[in-house]
């Protein structure tokens, strides 16, 4: 598992922290960490739900993801090995239904208390695997956007030899994602599965193009089943990018794209399956169906889609067979992006490429706001629909790209990057070849929040660190530093009491309270932007940046009293009126009171700073 004696005990330090989190195994009585989705899973299903799980939980802290895709696949082969019959629900005196169903939420008690006991014995004796190759940088956002519900998901696995401890194979990365509609169920059924249903088919190790149209087909059969159990009504179309050593392979069933972009320019990898397709609509005629226009073209006036998982209602007119292609990657390709007919419908692939070419030129090659960057695109497009974008960088974007000529020394480079990366070092920021590039990045699995978040940012909770672990090496929650990738990398929890490890971002001359201090003029002295404590540091703040008195605010009759809303945003509010910025303008003897100093909070995906009320 671990490649170097840092690395070891960095994975040492989360297990030591993370067990104090858990404070032990579960009682019958106490509640799940996370509760699975699905009241009942039958013993097919048990893998891909407890792998599911035990990521989301070790995602949610920040745990590097081989450390979790390691402890993820030792529990759940624990699980299997026991006799889960004692789990099975009784059925109904009218079932038929032969295949037996267990109780999700008793199997999820058993995977937590499974993951904490694995834990403890990695703990005393942390076993010893080879160290996979550096992640994929990876950006990620999906938006709800202006649906009722978000029906899209998404998974990413950057080391997927790990979490299916295959040992025999070149390094392996999954990424796909999952569009839903009239229900998540389907979606949620494929991203847990379908990559279990991949690496259990006889071709995997030979053809994993082919593998991945069975597994497609196995997920759509089995869903199917389910939902005639659960009585279900919905489906999911999919797009899954399968990475292995220097092959690239495709499979996607509707409208669901992947893209991929090599020196600049956009390259088709595949064709959606829409209704408006000639040999789409050929083969919906000739079932019995039709094609028919209804604000799109819809199958028997109902899908916009022809091919997806699930839909039993309209089979076999939406059919669950899957189509693949396989690429060669030469080290000339920049980057592929994984989204949802939300994106597609309203984006083109050039201008998809200008806004990721534009954002890395402003920000020297930070990726980690890309995917925003594309999701905003396209809802300014228009877009009403769920959208979801995975952008995968097969090369350092801070890296020129490589120039005619380079590829032949491309393997020997990529050697030397492995040597390096394996003695824990990096590649010194020359961004040659994938394999001295240290992108180890903490993506989560298939989210299950999407209710009442806007980002697909897996909710993390910083572990309480006590006194003896402030102290310490937290070389797993440091701040990105200007060789590694920002993205999905945390800040340290803000603590009343820093220690070493509670990195700050230093206070900068033109900051965001807009302060300029001359050479002669000594800066007033300012607390610490820290969460207000007992003490009131806010308060001793503004009276650091505010010493002078303010002036009583001239008030007539008719003008309405202003309002001092949370932050810097303030207004007017009349009779059961809220507040609001218009109006302000021209009105004269109203000045807003002193404002609270804004902190300067780390830039971080999905973090959006207040804006500056000016009058």
């Amino acid at each position: 598992m671990a490649g170097s004696a840092s690395e070891e005990k960095t994975f040492r330090r989360f297990l030591e922290v993370f067990l104090r989190e858990m404070r032990g195994a579960l009682g019958d009585d106490e509640p799940l960490p996370l509760r699975p989705l699905p009241d009942l899973v039958s013993e097919d299903e048990v893998e891909g739900e407890c792998l599911d799980l035990c990521l989301q939980h070790l995602c949610k802290y920040n745990c590097p993801f081989s450390l979790a895709a390691g402890l993820a696949r030792a529990t759940a082969d624990d699980i299997l090995q026991n006799d889960l019959s004692v789990y099975h629900v009784s059925k109904n005196a009218d079932s038929t239904d032969p295949i037996p169903q267990l109780d999700s939420v008793k199997v999820a008690r058993l995977v937590f208390n499974k993951l904490y006991a694995t834990c403890c014995l990695w703990l005393k004796e942390f076993p010893r695997r080879r160290r996979p190759l550096p992640y994929y940088e990876t950006s990620i956002h999906a938006i709800k956007n202006m649906r009722r519900k978000m029906e899209d998901k998404h998974i990413v696995i950057p080391d997927f030899n790990t979490l299916f401890n295959l040992q025999d194979q070149e390094e392996q990365a999954y990424f796909a994602v999952f569009d839903g509609h009239g229900g998540v169920d389907a979606a949620i059924y494929a991203s847990n599965h379908l990559h279990v249903n991949l690496v259990r088919q006889e071709m995997f190790s030979h053809d994993p193009g082919e593998a991945l149209c069975r597994a497609f087909k196995l997920t759509d059969e089995r869903f199917v089943q389910k939902a005639a159990r659960e009585k279900l009504r919905c489906g999911t179309t999919g797009v899954v990018t399968f990475l292995r050593g220097n092959m690239l392979h495709v499979a996607w069933l509707g409208d669901s794209q992947v893209m991929l972009v090599r020196k600049g320019q956009a390259v088709e990898l595949m064709k959606p399956h829409k209704p408006d397709r000639e040999d789409e609509k050929q083969r919906i005629e000739a079932l019995g169906g039709c094609v028919i226009w209804f604000g799109a073209w819809r199958v028997n006036g109902s899908l916009s889609v022809s091919r997806a998982i699930g839909d039993s209602e309209h089979k076999p007119y939406i059919c669950g067979d899957a189509d693949q292609s396989s690429v060669p990657l030469d080290g000339t390709e920049d980057y592929l992006i994984l989204a949802c007919d939300g994106f597609y419908d309203t984006v083109s692939p050039d201008e998809a490429v200008r806004v990721v070419s534009d954002h890395l030129q402003e920000n020297n090659g930070d990726s980690s706001m890309v995917a925003h960057k594309l999701v905003a695109s396209a809802r300014d497009a228009g877009s009403s629909d769920n959208i979801t974008v995975i952008v995968v960088f097969l090369r350092d974007p801070r890296a020129p790209p490589p120039e005619e000529g380079e590829e032949e020394g491309e393997e020997e480079e990529a050697l030397q990057g492995e040597l390096v990366c394996q003695d824990g070092g990096t590649d010194g920021g020359s961004g040659k070849g994938r394999a001295g590039w240290p992108l180890q990045q903490c993506s989560a699995p298939a989210d299950l929040g999407y209710e009442d978040r806007m980002d697909s940012f897996t909710d993390r909770t910083s572990l309480s660190l006590g006194p003896e672990t402030q102290t310490g090496s937290a070389d797993w929650l440091r701040l990105p530093s200007q060789n590694q990738p920002a993205s999905r990398t945390l800040a340290p929890p803000l603590t009343t009491t820093p220690g070493p490890s509670a990195a700050r971002r230093p206070p900068r001359e033109d900051g965001l309270c807009g302060y300029r201090h001359s050479a002669g003029n000594p800066k007033p002295r300012v607390p610490s932007c820290q969460r207000p404590g007992p003490t009131g540091h806010w308060l001793e703040a503004a009276a650091a940046l505010f010493p002078q008195e303010r002036r009583p605010l001239r008030r007539s009759p008719w003008r309405p009293e202003p309002i001092l809303r949370r932050g810097a945003h303030w207004g007017l509010r009349g009779a059961g009126e809220p507040c609001s910025l218009h109006g302000l303008h021209g009105l004269r003897g109203l000045r807003a009171p002193a404002p609270y100093p804004q902190r300067c909070p780390e830039r971080r995906p999905g973090l959006a700073l207040p804006p500056t009320c000016r009058i």
